[in-house]
This record gives structure tokens, sequence and C-alpha cells, in this order.
């Protein structure tokens, strides 16, 4: 089992920011557009080859992003409207990403079964994930949705501190 950690800068205006392995190693880069319309990532391997584009759907009642995953594979990611867990399914793929009602622990299943699991690290500048990886094939797609989970909760922060 592959472990991953990401770490974003407080305050970083630019989104960018590394994922990295258990001995500190970076082994993706994530850019996200600064005032772009739609918003997008990008996600790069360490050797700076794009392996994955995130870009949100612009006019949508719930939180939608669109993961091209190494220039081929179209998944959608969309938030389900619950009341206490949050939930999110993943079209194209046989997945779907349930966690618990803070939003903050993910498991992410494939037809039933667990291929990976995402914890949100408390008492850290900035936010911080650390990332399991059970299926080798799936890392990639692991880091996309951390990234675009990430992006609806600090969203939805930003919205509620606007009230």
């Amino acid at each position: 089992m592959e472990e991953l950690y990401v770490k974003q800068k407080m305050f970083s205006m630019s989104g960018k920011f590394t994922v990295k392995d258990i001995d500190q190693k970076d082994v993706y880069r994530v850019a996200g557009s600064f005032m772009q319309v739609p918003k997008t990532y990008t996600i790069e391997d360490s050797v700076g080859h794009e392996v994955a584009i995130i870009t949100k759907k612009l006019f949508s009642f719930l939180p939608t992003f669109y993961v091209d995953v190494a220039g081929q594979e179209q998944v959608t990611i969309q938030k389900q409207f619950t009341f206490l867990k949050a939930r999110y399914t993943i079209h194209a793929a046989g997945m779907e990403v349930s966690g618990n009602w803070w939003d903050m622990d993910f498991e992410v299943l494939q037809h039933g079964e667990v291929v990976g699991r995402v914890a949100k690290k408390w008492f850290e500048w900035g936010d911080s994930y650390r990332i399991q990886v059970v299926k080798e094939e799936m890392e990639t797609l692991m880091v996309a949705l951390v990234v675009a989970i990430d992006c609806v909760q600090s969203d939805q922060s930003a919205a509620t501190s606007v009230m």
C-alpha cells in the first residue's frame, strides 16, 4: 500500500503545492489556475509530465469536476445532496467516495471494494491530507479526488464566511 501526503500552503494565491511520498520526496506537483474561469488544476509527475487535469464545471447546482487522467480518461466527480454525510459520486469509473459528516475522512470504493483512503491531518498550517492507495493504478485518480474535494470544501468555507 502506497502512502502519499498533500500539504497545501496557507495563504498561497497561486494554488501550487506538492504531493510527497513517505520519504518526503516529491511525487506530484499540483498547480491551480489563479483568477481563471473555469477553475482548473493541473497535476504533473515528478519529472514534469502532465498526468491529470481537473476542471470545475461553471454552472451547476452541486459542485462538479471533470478529470482527464493521462490525457484520455474522462471522469466526473459530483457532490451529492445530503444532510449529514458528505457523499461524492464518480461517474464513468464505477466508483463512489463516502466520508464522515465533517467531510474530513474519505473512503474510495470501486464496485464496493476499497481502493484508497484519505484522511485530513489536524493542527497544521494549511490543509494536509494522508492518501493511502490500495490499488497502484488508482494513484493519480486518488490525488485528483483529494484536490477536487478540497476545492469543494474551500469554496463552501469561503461562502459561509461571507454570510
